[in-house]
Parts: structure tokens; sequence; C-alpha cells
């Protein structure tokens, strides 16, 4: 005969594997593992911002994440530095996917709980994304975002177009609370600041303000564009970042307004680097 656990076994199993989680995100490798990911995040960011400079002088380089990893493996080392960083962005999505599930770190209102693990949930695939990237430029030197591929055929189904307007008014609201956050600076609430300095209180502060702001505009603009490809079922419209940043040179006054948002984009990536110091990750 199969006995069958009580309660008691079950609430103590439960206990044990919530302990496992808590000590595996507190864990020395793990802590430092994922501040090397938000710093890689940061040289990805850096590299994006410098790309959208170059479309906005001429260039016709594609101006994201894909963009950005190849120009690494274009390097002496670079796809070395590229494991590395997919090394970083494994032990975030760790980080992260505990966060979610267990709600490890958190802690506040049950309301704002619920949020933080969503959050965190969407981040753990951000940065599972980006290293199935990295790791693909890694192996073969390159990569392509194929966004209009995809786009093309979620159009091509049943109510296509409204998933796809739908995930569009869903990035929109995205990059409005990045612009939202960065305007409060509430990007500081997952920090401890503590032992910083002044000055680099002011830094932080600085940089993550213009570069969440910057990051927020060129997010909207991708979901605009999910919109629009949805309305004129014009799958070139859905085509990532790189799309949004060429939009926007296309612009009155585009060119200086990409030169100022990719330089904010940089600039986020310099924020990156502070929060690699300073974000509690455990």
């Amino acid at each position: 005969m199969v006995s069958t656990p009580d309660a008691e076994d079950v609430h103590r199993a439960g206990r044990t594997a919530d302990r496992g989680a808590r000590a595996a995100a507190r864990s020395a490798p793990v802590r430092v593992a994922a501040r090397v990911g938000i710093a890689a995040y940061g040289v990805l960011h850096l590299l994006i911002g410098w790309l959208a400079v170059q479309v906005a002088l001429g260039s016709g380089a594609p101006a994201d994440q894909n963009g950005a990893f190849t120009a690494i493996a274009a390097e002496p080392m670079g796809r070395v530095l590229l494991w590395v960083v997919v090394a970083g962005f494994a032990a975030v999505v760790l980080w992260r996917a505990l966060v979610a599930v267990r709600g490890v770190g958190v802690v506040g209102s049950r309301g704002f709980r619920i949020w933080k693990r969503i959050a965190s949930a969407g981040l753990a695939v951000v940065y599972a994304a980006l290293g199935a990237a990295a790791a693909t430029t890694a192996v073969q030197g390159r990569t392509s975002s194929g966004g209009s591929r995809a786009a093309a055929g979620v159009l091509g189904l049943p109510g296509g177009p409204v998933l796809i307007a739908v995930v569009g008014v869903v990035v929109l609201a995205v990059g409005g609370n990045m612009i939202r956050n960065g305007w409060r600076k509430q990007f500081t609430e997952d920090q401890d600041l503590f032992a910083a300095s002044l000055r680099t209180r002011r830094l932080n502060a600085r940089t993550g303000q213009v570069g969440f702001i910057a990051k927020g505009v060129a997010i909207g603009v991708v979901g605009v564009l999910l919109v629009s490809a949805a309305l004129t079922y014009d799958p070139q419209r859905a085509n990532g970042l790189d799309a949004a940043l060429k939009t926007l040179r296309e612009q009155p006054y585009g060119v200086v307004l990409l030169l100022a948002v990719g330089l904010g984009i940089a600039c986020y990536g310099l924020f990156c680097f502070f929060d690699a110091r300073y974000h509690r990750v455990s």
C-alpha cells in the first residue's frame, strides 16, 4: 500500500525548497555573476547608444542588441567576451526567476510584492532572450533579429493584427513606465546606496534619470510601430529597436532627436555600472 504525504510533510518540503531557493539567491557566486550580468547589460547599452549615434550620422548598421553583439564578436577575443556575457545573463535569469517564483528579497505591501515578482519574471525572459542572442553570436559571429519575419507570421494568423496591436500597446505602456520611473528616480528603490558617497549618488541618479527616460522613449516608439504594423498590415514596421531608432531619424529634427536618444541610452549603460555595484541582489 502506497502512503500519501500528509499536510505537515508537504509544508515541511515547501519550507525546505524555500530555504534552498533563498540560499541559492544569496550565494556569493550567484550574486557576483548577477552583478556581472548587470554590468554586461551596461556594455550592451553603451554599444547601442554608440550605434544609434552612428545611425543619426547616416550609418545603416543595425542599432540594437544584435548589432551590439555583432560588434563585440568582431573584436579580438570578442567571442570569449560574449561567453562571459552569456554566463552573466544566465545568472541574472536565475536570480530574477527566484524572485519571481519565491519572492526572494521582495518586501513591502502585498500588491507591491506581486508587482515586483511579475516584473522580475519579465526581466528573466528579457535576459534569457539576450543570453540566447549573445550565445548565437558567439557561435556564428553574427546574428539577425528576424523581427519582421516573426511579425509577418503573427499577422497571418486569425486575430494576428489584434495580437500585434495588443503587444504594441503593452510595449508602449512599458516605455511610458520607464519614462515615469526615470522622472521620479524610482530606480533607486532597488538599490542600497547607504555606503555610496554623495557624488556617486548624484551620478547614479542623473545617469539613471536620463537613461531611463531615453530608453523609455525608444521603447515607446517600438510600441507605436507595432500598433502601426497591425493597422497597416506591414510587418516591416515591427522590426524592433533598430526600426524605432531609424524611424526617429526620419522625423523633423530627427537627427538631433536620435543623437539625444542615443546619448541617453549610453547614459543608461553608464547607470548599469552603478546598478551592478549597488543593486540589491539578495
